[in-house]
């Protein structure tokens, strides 16, 4: 690998772990770090929408505050560069639960998810930005609020 490729690399994870606390911390601006402002986000795999970048920040926002305790994991990447673009899938593990103290195991709301990010990424003056976050997901468990 040459070294742009490595710093790229290293951008672009960077750009996954911003996202990841967006959303387990509510810290919505952030989100302007991480996509373009035209970019189309896709969570409809996980019954969510289909959005433009502000349209899911609200969604966001509206549904997430019921889910206090929130923790993504990003893990195995894989990136394709073609010129100043990055094709990016990103493996991930979501735990929601209603409260940030300690639950039992069998608590009801508690919710964990996993799958894939697929990302179409592009080099920004400001560096690397996702213009489009489409969501897959492999596997759901948890127990539902009665």
């Amino acid at each position: 690998m040459r070294e742009r490729e490595i710093a790229d690399r290293l951008e672009i994870g960077d750009l996954l772990a911003k996202y990841a606390y967006a959303v387990d911390t509510g810290d919505w601006a952030r989100l302007d770090l991480v996509f373009t402002p035209d970019a189309m986000i896709d969570y409809t795999a996980g019954g969510g929408v289909r959005g433009t970048r502000d349209e899911v920040r609200r969604w966001l926002a509206e549904t997430l505050p019921h889910w206090p305790g929130r923790q993504h994991l990003i893990g195995a990447t894989v990136v394709r560069f073609v010129g100043d673009e990055a094709v990016v899938t990103a493996s991930f593990t979501a735990t929601l639960a209603p409260s940030r103290d300690a639950l039992p195991a069998g608590a009801a709301g508690f919710v964990q998810y996993g799958g894939w990010h697929h990302h179409r990424m592009v080099r920004t003056p400001y560096g690397w930005r996702s213009e489009e976050l489409v969501e897959e997901r492999a596997w759901q468990a948890g127990h539902r609020a009665r």
